[in-house]
Formats: structure tokens, C-alpha cells, sequence
């Protein structure tokens, strides 16, 4: 089996550097623009089965891709693959020139983001390593050949994480828009075999964590 594990794409959030948590922003055209070409160069695989964050960018994302490969499989939501819930931080800018988050929060996040505790009033990266590994191992049980799974940023990065160096959770960086990750599962075991990979132009790629 082959889990292509993909992270929506852009959002008006995005753009703004604001944090998303659970806030429903929908993709906007140059995300739509990202998914699209994504799916081109996905080129024709049949998916058998499809899995999506509820929140509208991760479903929009997996219906582009659907339609783009000519797929017609159902989505199956699943919270366990929502992003980090981040309580009171929602829609907050998380650069620390604009002060709204608190700095040692915003310090911690993105270099020992595994040291945190929850948002305030949201949740851990903790606890999204086990809720979104919990779906990833329990998905590596079934009997599928393709399946499409639809995600975020952090979740993603928390899904993956067995398979990175314990000492960089971001692995380089964060996700960035539209990003393909494959885990191939044979005899019961798991393997990464295609890292971040981009289907667009690579120029193209934006991280919007540091701009």
C-alpha cells in the first residue's frame, strides 16, 4: 500500500501568518492554483480510498486532487487528522513583531515544539503526535493499494514523526503548501519513501513561517 499524505493548500491564514487551529479558512486562488497543479503531476493514479481533515482546506484539497486524477472514491473524514487545536492563538499573528502570542510560546513552537504544553485553552503538539499516528498506524492495517490522506502543516509533521530525526520535529522546515509525503506499508511495516515532495514549479514554494 501507498499513503500519499498531502498538505492543503495555500489560505488567506496562510498568507497572513496567522495561526489556523481549527478556524475554517477555506483555500484561496493560489492554493486552489497549488492543488491543481499538484494533481497534474500526480498524473492518473487510482486512489482506493481517501481520507480528509473535516476542515473545508484539507476537504477542498482532496476533492481537487480527486478530480484532478480522475478518482471518484468518497472522502472519509476523520478529526484524528485535523490541525493543532491552538485555543486562544486562533487567527493570531504568530510572528513575534506583532505581539499577540506570547514570545517564549512562539520560541518553543518552532524549535522544541514537543516541549510545549497545550494552547492556552487548545491543545498540545503531543497530542497531536498520538491522535494522528493512532489514524496512520490504524490505516497501515488495511487492505488498500492507493489511498489519498488530506491534512495540515503541524499534523502532518506530528503524523510523520517517527520517521525523522527525534531532535528536528519540523524536519528542516515546515510543510509547505500542497507538499506530498508517501509512506509505502509491505509486511507490516511502514517507510517513508518520498520526502516534501512538490509537484509544482518549485520556485513556487513559500515558507510562509518566515515571510
Amino acid at each position: 500500500m501507498k499513503i500519499y499524505i498531502i498538505r492543503h493548500g495555500e489560505t488567506d491564514a496562510n498568507k497572513l501568518g496567522l495561526f489556523q487551529g481549527w478556524t475554517d479558512y477555506p483555500l484561496n486562488d493560489y492554493g486552489v492554483m497549488l492543488a491543481e497543479e499538484t494533481a497534474k503531476g500526480l498524473g492518473r493514479i487510482k486512489f482506493d480510498a481517501a481520507f480528509s481533515s473535516p476542515l473545508i482546506r484539507a476537504r477542498q484539497t482532496a476533492e481537487i486532487i480527486l478530480r484532478g486524477t480522475g478518482n471518484s472514491c468518497p472522502i472519509i473524514f476523520d478529526d484524528r487528522i485535523k490541525e493543532i487545536h491552538a485555543g486562544d492563538y486562533e487567527e493570531k499573528h504568530f510572528r513575534p513583531e506583532y505581539g499577540e502570542i506570547n514570545i517564549a510560546d512562539i520560541k518553543r513552537f518552532f524549535e522544541a515544539p514537543l516541549s510545549l504544553g497545550a494552547f492556552p485553552n487548545g491543545e498540545s503538539v503531543s497530542d497531536v503526535v498520538k491522535r494522528t499516528q493512532a489514524f496512520l498506524h490504524e490505516l497501515a492495517e488495511k487492505d488498500y493499494g492507493n489511498v489519498l490522506v488530506s491534512t495540515h502543516g503541524c499534523a502532518l509533521r506530528c503524523m510523520l514523526n517517527e520517521f525523522y530525526d527525534t531532535n528536528d520535529f519540523w524536519h528542516g522546515h515546515a510543510p509547505f503548501n500542497c507538499v506530498i509525503n508517501v509512506v509505502e506499508v509491505s509486511n507490516g511495516k511502514m517507510e517513508l519513501t518520498e520526502d516534501d515532495k512538490v509537484y509544482y514549479d518549485p520556485s513556487l514554494c513559500i515558507d510562509r513561517f518566515k515571510v
